[in-house]
């Protein structure tokens, strides 16, 4: 079998992934700043982590996944000026900072939750980890790479790097070019350099958010947390570190920075970064207005959307393409993912329901099929190990689908399928899509007692002529992605391959 190949984004290459401490793996990617309802963007960025974790741990690692809160310290625009977003949005509501965070905090496990992903080994926050943060910072201090201003701490960049660091590979950045363009946007202020980052910031009198430092009332800088959380519970250098390609510069920028210098390591092997999204070709924004909450996409209330659609289809719809593409919203787009994930989740359902005769012929067996199944199966693992690439796994569960089909419609019989090669099938089928890719069956709590209603209706109307309703209700199960077989009634009404 091909081995994982992972494309690093410090080398722009596609490396082969070798665990650190094998068959322990190290997992980092940063979490939300919980000011506001989980969006989209970071919901395809969490989701192709929960792939990687997930297929981590199939192929046979023991992964330690660590999946921060950020609950202080980020401010609006994202730099080292202005209000904390968490304090901004406690100011708006007249609410306590910690009020906004559990709030939203509950929010983004909700979300997750109902897109089915796996929770975090550790899910460490900013605000539990001040005294680390004060620590590095002392350190940073004492080994000259930072400076204190105003009760303030910047990183010193300029020194890092003529101390043989390299700020700006991750990124691609050259440093003059970065230091000429923020002299001549930003001026210096406090800072010896624009481009210098805080380390630690002075509280305003203002600022709802402060600890006691030996610099002062203040907080920490944004980036500070991350570093210190990833080494305290992944060490110095650990193997995988995502996140969307928006922290690629400054934010994972800083964390390198921050990490050699106070630990004097490289502290990733494999950095990851998820693509961006858009909406009919356009850049997601809420000043465009073209911006989706889960909530909006659930219920079908935007002005964008022609009708709702449930998690799975949503998720089903993110995983068709690879998570280094870029990902168009459209109705259409979603309206064929809902067919395609109805599809997919009936073959899940039939599947389960089928096992092999005990007592059939071995003279029966077509090895064809055991050839089609292996192939596919193949597909399926080498598009997972060419860097994660879902859409190509996808392509090749559909064909094992085809197969799934053919038994239930009896164009193909188990016993020329042969034991072997349908316990392949029925594994991989199952296991690729509920394991790996995180799909599963969505039906209402209360199905079955739904169906036999609709049934009797069904019924009814049909002896009484209403051949309207009749159609409705067809159209209503099919909506639901139901086999009307799977309820062992008499009524056939066709099957859709």
């Amino acid at each position: 079998m091909q081995a994982l190949k992972l494309y690093n984004t410090l080398s722009r290459e596609k490396e082969l992934f070798t665990a650190i401490n094998a068959p322990h793996v190290g997992l980092y990617v940063c979490g939300p700043t919980v000011y506001n309802y989980v969006h989209l963007g970071n919901l395809r960025t969490f989701t192709s982590f929960d792939i990687l974790h997930r297929y981590l741990r199939h192929i046979g690692y023991q992964v330690r996944y660590v999946r921060n809160i950020t609950d202080v310290g980020h401010l609006v625009g994202d730099g080292d000026e202005g209000e904390d977003k968490i304090g901004k949005m406690a100011k708006l509501e007249k609410l306590e900072p910690m009020e906004i965070v559990h709030r939203y905090t509950q929010n983004f496990h909700q979300v997750l939750e109902q897109f089915n992903l796996l929770p975090p080994s550790i899910e460490p926050t900013a605000t539990g980890h001040i005294m680390e943060q004060i620590e590095t910072t002392k350190i940073l201090l004492d080994k000259g790479l930072a400076y204190e201003s105003n009760g303030s701490v910047y990183f010193d960049i300029e020194t890092y790097n003529k101390q043989g660091g390299d700020y700006g590979k991750l990124s691609g950045r050259v440093l003059e070019d970065l230091l000429t363009e923020t002299r001549d946007l930003d001026g210096v202020g406090e800072k010896r350099n624009p481009l210098d980052f805080a380390l630690w910031k002075r509280a305003a009198p203002e600022h709802l958010m402060h600890w006691p430092s030996p610099w002062g009332e203040g907080f920490p800088g944004w980036h500070l947390e991350c570093t210190c959380m990833s080494h305290k519970y992944l060490g110095d250098t650990f193997d995988i570190h995502g996140g969307g390609m928006d922290l690629k510069f400054p934010h994972h920028e800083c964390e390198i920075a921050q990490a050699k210098a106070t630990y004097g390591k490289a502290p990733v092997r494999y950095w990851m970064h998820t693509n961006m999204l858009t909406v009919n070709g356009q850049k997601m924004s809420k000043s465009l207005g073209n911006s989706f909450l889960p909530s909006e996409l659930f219920s079908g209330n935007h002005p964008l959307l022609e009708q709702a659609f449930s998690p799975m289809t949503v998720r089903f719809f993110m995983l068709q393409s690879q998570y280094r593409s870029t990902l168009d919203f459209s109705n259409e787009a979603l309206k064929a993912a809902q067919k395609g994930y109805k599809r997919i989740a009936n073959g899940l359902r039939i599947v389960k329901n089928m096992s092999f005769p005990a007592n059939a012929s071995l003279e029966l067996v077509d090895t064809k099929h055991g050839d089609e199944i292996q192939a596919a199966v193949q597909g399926c693992y080498g598009g997972m190990n060419d860097d994660l690439n879902t859409a190509v796994t996808i392509a090749n569960l559909f064909t094992l689908l085809k197969k799934i089909n053919q038994l239930y419609t009896a164009q193909v019989s188990l016993e020329s399928m042969g034991e072997k090669s349908f316990d392949l099938l029925k594994t991989n089928y199952i296991s690729f899509l509920e394991n790996i890719l995180g799909i599963k069956e969505e039906l209402p709590d209360n199905w079955e007692s739904m169906i036999q209603g609709l049934l009797q209706l069904y019924t009814e109307f049909k002896q009484s002529k209403q051949y309207d309703k009749v159609d409705e209700i067809r159209t209503t199960f099919k909506s639901m992605g139901l086999l009307i077989k799977d309820m062992k009634t008499s009524i056939d009404w066709g099957y859709e391959e």
